[in-house]
């Protein structure tokens, strides 16, 4: 698994935010786009619990779901991925 895991759609302004900011701070993620299957949108609900996305995932099993630039920067820092 990597490191981080992204779960989004290019419809998703919340989503290409996020991952506009994994790419600028050039950390490494494995992309995965719910609006291509059914199962990884029900992957990503499975790990929210709800449907909302950006769901990101961090290889310890944590997760953040819709996060802010903020957030989303502190939680790469708490894991020195940036």
């Amino acid at each position: 698994m990597a490191e981080v895991t992204y779960y989004g759609a290019e419809w998703c302004s919340d989503c290409r935010r996020s991952k506009s900011l994994l790419t600028k701070l050039q950390v490494p993620f494995e992309e995965k786009n719910v609006e291509l299957s059914a199962d990884l949108a029900n992957e990503a609900e499975t790990i929210a619990g709800r449907k909302n996305i950006p769901v990101i995932l961090f290889a310890d099993g944590t997760h953040l779901v819709e996060p802010s630039d903020a957030d989303l920067q502190s939680a790469l820092q708490a894991r020195g991925l940036i």
